[in-house]
Parts: C-alpha cells; structure tokens; sequence
C-alpha cells in the first residue's frame, strides 16, 4: 500500500512538473501598446533614419526549457509606415520601396528556435514586398511574471537585419543605405 501511494505521488508530481514547465501561447498585447516593429537605415551615411509599422499583430510560443518548441507568427500592415515625416512616408509606401498597394501585408513565421546561453537566435520566413526569404533575430528574454490583472506575460527583445535587394527593393540610396535593421520589442499575455 505505501508502494502504491508512493508511486502516485511520484506520477502526480512529474506530471504536475511537466504541465508546469509545458510550453505556452501568447498573444502580443497591441491593446496596451506593449509591442513595438520598428526599423532603422542609414541617410546617405550621414544620420539614422528611424521609422515604426504602428498596426501589426502576432503570437508566440513559449518554452524556456525546450525552444525547439516555440514558434513566432507577425503579421503587419505595411501601410502603417510611420516615419514622423508624412512626404517620406507616401514615399516608401510606394512601389520603389514597399509597394503597400501591392502588398499591403508582411509577415514573419518562424522555423526554428535556438537558445545559446541567454539569447535566442529566431530563423523564420519574411514576406517582404512579395518576397518569401529566410532571416535569423537575435532575441532575449526581458522577463516573465504575474501582471496586476491576473494575467501572465513574457517580454522579448529581438534585433536583425534585411538586406534591401533581397526583397526587391531596388532604389538604390547610396552604399551606406542597403540594409535596414529590426528592432524588435514585444510583450506577450499568456493565453
């Protein structure tokens, strides 16, 4: 009899272990504005131009003890370009740069994810212009708690780069100006 109260325990608390450590999904808090795409490039060499997408959406899955589970899925509208200056703006939006017209969604899904140390490394496919290429983020964990509303949530940090060609964006804006950086900030409430 205590064999088999002892066995039930140990079944109970590896099973309790394991749903605790299980993956989770997240949804990105665009209603509390929590989440940030936002990328940079180069003017001519001289100064940083910095511009956000201000209407995307996406989900995460999340397992600290086993990445090879978790997934990111972004989709944004590319029309929601915002780089403080309303001529630039229509600009980019149009077909020499992101053709919003055209292809007025970009997403990001990923492949694979890898934890080295304390960073991630995110593969995934970037729809871009009607184009479907490989990337890789480098992201970090930021943190993950309790928030004041009975809810759960877990923030991430992710940074790349794309090279400006690859997603058939040919206007050429001088050497220092081919590839534009991701800066990447997201917080997740745990569904």
């Amino acid at each position: 009899m205590l064999k088999k109260t002892l066995l039930t325990l140990s079944a109970a608390s590896l099973l309790g272990t394991s749903l605790l450590a299980s993956a989770a999904d997240y949804k990105f808090d665009k209603e509390g504005q929590h989440a940030f795409v936002q990328f940079r490039i180069q003017h001519l060499g001289y100064s940083w131009l910095y511009g956000t997408f201000k209407d995307f959406d996406g989900t995460f899955t999340f397992d600290e003890a086993n990445p090879a589970v978790d997934k990111v899925n972004v989709t944004l509208n590319t029309a929601s370009l915002d780089t403080n200056h309303a001529e630039r703006d229509k600009h980019i939006r149009s077909a020499d740069f992101l053709n919003t017209a055209k292809f007025p969604q970009a997403t990001f899904a990923s492949t694979a994810v890898k934890k080295e140390g304390k960073e991630y490394k995110i593969t995934g496919d970037l729809t871009l212009n009607g184009v479907t290429k490989p990337i890789t983020l480098d992201a970090r964990l930021l943190g993950e708690g309790k928030d004041p509303w009975g809810g759960y949530r877990a923030g991430f940090e992710a940074n790349g780069e794309i090279v400006l060609k690859d997603f058939n964006i040919t206007k050429d804006l001088g050497p220092a100006s081919q590839k534009a950086e991701l800066i990447i900030s997201v917080e997740g409430v745990r569904q």
